[in-house]
């Protein structure tokens, strides 16, 4: 018997591995944001473009009382859907800050200084442009700021081994501050006027949560329950909704009900009992006291996860291949047919917003490393060059999702809207291709320096 099932559980096993390491790769989740992309542009300059943007106005809810509660489609995806994509990102801004790269202040600090001028620059040459040139959107400096860190770290998984650890580490550390500067961005200047009753919700909401949390309540609907009542909150506060998921995240224990080193004992205690209650050759349905006692092994297991875990395994693959796609074809509509692509090209909006993330990014990261290291505030990691962090500058041009987001938020004229997405959609495919070449070049110059 058991030479015919543990060979089954193991190609079980084993097919389940597969499935999982695809739907967690940070680059196959990166491919399919740009297929839908792709497929948003090519779609929008056809006859289905109207159509698209009528089902994106259309409204999904419910009329009770003469008023209609519900959302557009279009915010339902937005505003929404991406809750779920900020949730991920809270979770993992909670991870790196409790057992990841953000424990060590004096390690993390580095690529969060140049993280920081990888903000400013961009900011500056989009401002310099629009304030400059007539037509200008001042409105719009943030979209040049933002990283999309999944699309940014698929393509540098690309690379494999040619970069070392050290860099991966620094721009691991760098694209996560970059996401807590938009965070806070999005939060102070791209919400509509504050509503002080919603605020106050929702600052109840949270002092709920964080009771939760100390009230050691280890199940995940609680949480999840209390976290939809502060999205509505925030939604109506006129803060972007998006920063409930954040917010949520923070409030989730990161610790388990269960601790590891009391799991193993309490489970061989459970089998031995399953084992005296197994009876031979008795139905499995009959079988109910070891049954019993195996349920509660699987319980155990489960509850030796923290929440916070069991809710990112859960929703991840939802994130990475529902969310964002769904968000980027949505948001990636960019129709050209009848556009003056002269005009286009040539807007202020336009080219502060490419120019930021190409130009800007780079220079602002590489400028304060450059300048830190060689005041003797930092060290670079280790086998990490300055080619490598000229490198990561470049790749996080890559602004895609965030930088989408804010220029959706940003601009109201359709032709402000249409030079920021073509410019951050050019400028993210050619700081990939430019980073990739660059980073690769650079691993055949000085082969020495790519392990480690």
């Amino acid at each position: 018997m058991n030479s015919i099932i543990v060979p089954q559980l193991e190609n079980r096993a084993a097919r389940k591995e597969k499935l999982s390491n695809f739907f967690s790769s940070s680059t196959v989740a990166a491919a399919f944001m740009v297929i839908a992309a792709i497929a948003a542009v090519i779609v929008a300059n056809t006859d289905l473009y109207s159509p698209i943007q009528d089902f994106l106005s259309t409204f999904i809810g419910v009329y009770a009382g003469g008023h209609q509660v519900g959302l557009s489609i279009e915010l339902f995806v937005n505003d929404l859907l991406m809750t779920i994509f900020f949730l991920m990102i809270g979770i993992e801004l909670k991870y790196e800050m409790t057992v990841g790269e953000l424990t060590d202040p004096k390690a993390a600090a580095l690529p969060m200084f140049a993280a920081l001028g990888g903000v400013a620059v961009p900011a500056l040459i989009y401002f310099g442009f629009n304030s400059v040139m007539p037509g200008g959107e001042l409105h719009g400096w943030a979209i040049p700021m933002a990283t999309d860190i999944a699309f940014a770290l698929g393509v540098m998984a690309l690379l494999g081994d040619k970069v070392p650890h050290g860099a991966k580490v620094f721009f691991t550390t760098l694209a996560i501050a970059d996401d807590i500067v938009a965070i806070i961005v999005i939060a102070l200047f791209y919400g509509s006027s504050p509503q002080m009753m919603w605020l106050l919700a929702s600052a109840f909401c949270v002092v709920v949560l964080i009771v939760f949390n100390k009230m050691r309540i280890y199940r995940l609907w609680p949480y999840l329950l209390m976290g939809v009542v502060l999205w509505v909150c925030v939604f109506n506060s006129g803060i972007h909704a998006t920063i409930a998921g954040v917010v949520l995240a923070f409030c989730i224990p990161a610790k388990p009900m269960v601790m590891l080193d009391e799991l193993p004992k309490f489970a061989s205690e459970k089998m031995r009992l399953a084992n005296e209650a197994y009876i031979p050759d008795a139905h499995p349905m009959s079988q109910k006291e070891y049954a019993a006692h195996v349920a509660e092994v699987e319980k155990a297991s489960h509850y030796a996860q923290p929440p916070l875990i069991r809710l990112e395994h859960a929703l991840n693959t939802f994130s990475n291949f529902v969310v964002l796609p769904l968000f980027a074809f949505f948001n990636a509509q960019i129709r050209l047919v009848g556009v003056d692509l002269g005009a286009l090209v040539t807007s202020p909006v336009t080219l502060g917003v490419f120019l930021g993330l190409l130009i800007g990014k780079p220079i602002g990261i590489f400028s304060v490393t450059f300048a830190l290291v060689k005041a003797k505030v930092a060290d670079l990691p280790r086998n990490v060059t300055w080619f490598h962090i000229a490198g990561v500058g470049i790749l996080a041009g890559i602004g895609f999702t965030m930088a989408i987001l804010i220029a959706g938020l940003a601009f109201s004229d359709e032709a402000a809207t249409t030079g920021a997405k073509t410019a951050i959609l050019s400028a993210s495919v050619v700081a990939a291709v430019i980073g990739l070449i660059f980073l690769s070049i650079d691993a055949k110059i000085h082969p020495a320096k790519k392990a480690g």
